[in-house]
Order: structure tokens, then sequence, then C-alpha cells
């Protein structure tokens, strides 16, 4: 349940929520004050509050899920590697011009097993959030992701990569250093890498800037995150020439886990507590730790050389769709 402090965070749609959270808190801190038994009362706002919890929940629409994916109490990158890692060993700097902030990768252990871990970082707080740029990545964080993939695959380790990003950074700063490049290549050498990869959406999954280190062998979704060509706001600009229309156009877009499951795009959902991750995150940990140790075991099965032809495959077959007034099928890409 939401604490005092987390009030400040309430979503538009979860305000009869936190209203039911007030009165809890008020009920039992009467009961402490008074010494006066209000169990059976507190008790029926419990279960009233779950239920509420649930239905709300169970409802959310695509705009309402891109909410919960950028709450401000959701958990981050570093949050899940304080919570599922064991020795995280840092990697820094691209060996051409800096380090970007980011983009975090480190050697690690997850669920007993060695591997490279990369992902975005967003900041939690004004200063970190500025040192991160926000989460949106420079071309240095790309090569950076790379330079950790080829470790990995010089030792022999999967790379598990956590996807958190609005999108690339498009200053004049990042093209002239090489943004869409950098993208491209991290493409190209991670269709073709020899060892497992598996990525996961823990928030936002922000265009190129997502895909820069989302080509892997198992993708999934965290269950309240979104992964779109564009953000609703973006598409809104462009279309509306305002942000109007982001509500409506985050539904067209299908950016939500389970569209995108429908769709193919992606491969499992990983479950959150009740009410979004922000509420728990360490259930929310211990689910994203359970999915990637069972996946890991599954594809560490799997021959490189088979790998890297279920992975051409895979994206090979992206983009397959039948339109509604025929009944033949097509092919894009």
């Amino acid at each position: 349940m939401s604490t005092t402090a987390d009030l400040r965070h309430t979503l538009e749609f979860e305000k009869p929520i936190a209203q039911l959270e007030v009165q809890i808190r008020e009920l039992e801190g009467q009961q402490t004050a008074r010494q006066i038994d209000y169990s059976k009362e507190l008790r029926q706002l419990r279960v009233q509050h779950t239920e509420l919890l649930r239905k709300t929940y169970e409802q959310l629409t695509a705009w309402e899920t891109v909410q919960v994916a950028r709450h401000p109490m959701r958990p981050l990158f570093r949050d899940y590697v304080e919570l599922i890692c064991r020795e995280f060993r840092e990697i820094h700097g691209d060996r051409r011009f800096g380090d970007d902030s980011a983009v975090v990768c480190g050697l690690t252990r997850i669920g007993g097993q060695k591997l490279v871990l990369i992902g975005h970082h967003k900041g939690r707080d004004t200063k970190e959030k500025i040192a991160c740029n926000f989460g949106l990545a420079h071309p240095e964080g790309y090569r950076k992701a790379l330079r950790a993939m080829k470790l990995a695959e010089k030792f022999g380790l999967p790379v598990v990569t956590l996807i958190d990003t609005p999108g690339a950074y498009p200053g004049i700063g990042a093209e002239e250093r090489g943004q869409a490049e950098s993208i491209a290549v991290n493409l190209l050498e991670m269709s073709r890498l020899k060892t497992p990869i598996v990525s996961v959406v823990i928030g936002e999954g922000g265009s190129g800037g997502a895909l820069g280190i989302g080509v892997a062998d198992r993708v999934a979704m965290m269950q309240n995150a979104w992964y779109s060509v564009i953000s609703p706001e973006a598409c809104s600009a462009i279309l509306f020439k305002d942000n109007s229309g982001a509500s409506q156009l985050a539904d067209s877009l299908k950016l939500t886990a389970p569209h995108l499951l429908r769709l193919g795009v992606i491969d499992a959902i990983v479950p959150e507590p009740l009410g979004g991750a922000h509420r728990d995150k360490h259930q929310a940990a211990h689910a994203l730790e359970q999915y990637i140790a069972k996946t890991l075991r599954d594809l560490k099965r799997v021959k490189p050389e088979n790998l890297l032809d279920r992975r051409y495959e895979k994206f090979r077959h992206l983009g397959e769709y039948t339109e509604p007034s025929s009944k033949r099928s097509a092919r894009v890409g």
C-alpha cells in the first residue's frame, strides 16, 4: 500500500484508490491512539481497496499504462541491480569519446548465472536525472553497450538488457558523433552475437533508443511497460501539432504488452505486483529475476549456430499481417 509520502505521485485514475488508503491510515491511527478495536472496519476497507486496485489495473487504457510506466516511484535499472544482482562490476566508457551515464553495463550474477547486464538508467532525483540525461542515451552509450556485448561473447557469457528509455538523445552533439550509426551498428552486431541475449522492457521502450539494445533471442515486457516506434505525445505533435491526441493515439499505437504479445513483437510478459511495480519493487524484482533465470537456462541448451538461425528467423518474420478485407497474407520487409 502506498505511503503518505507517495500521495504526491498519485496518478489521476488512482485517486479513488488513494482516498481509500487515506481512510485506512486514519482508522489505523485512531485505533492506536484511542485503543479502540476497528479490526472489522479495517478488514472491510482493505478488501475494498484490493478489489478496487484489481479492477482499476485490469481495465487500464493504453494511455494509463504509459503513465504507470513513467511513475516516479517505479523501479529503475539500478534498483533492479541492487535487488537481483550479485557482485555487479560496472564497465565504463566506449574507448572513443566518453562514458554515458544513461547506459549502464556490468558483469554480474543473476539467479546464480554469470552474465553481462546492460540497461538504461533514468535517474531518481533531479541531480541524478540530469547526470543520466533522463535515460536518453548518446552514441557513446550504445558503443559502450556493444563493447560489453563483445566482452560477453568473448568469454561465453549471456547478455541481458533492461530497456527503459523515452528514446535516444536527439541533440546536435549526439548526431555529430553518429547517433543513428551507433544504433544501426548495434542492431547488426546483436543480430549475429554468438551468445544468448535476453531483453526486457522494464518501463519505457521508445523507438531506436530502445532497439539499440533490444535485438535479442527473447524479448519480454514488464506488465505495465510500453514499447513503440514513437511516444504518444510525439505522435500527437506530428499529427495535431500539440499533445491533445496523446491519449487517443496511445491505443492506436498498440504499445502495451498484451497488444505486442498478440502481434508477436514480444515473447513474454513479466507480471507485476497488483497496482504496478511502484507499489512493491521487491515482488517486481523477484518476478524479473525468475524470468531471466528461466529464460537463460532454456537458451543455454541451444547450440550457438542454431541460436543465430533462430534469432534471424524471429526478426525476419516480424511484420507479417493479414488484411481484414482480404484472405491473402502479406509480408512487410
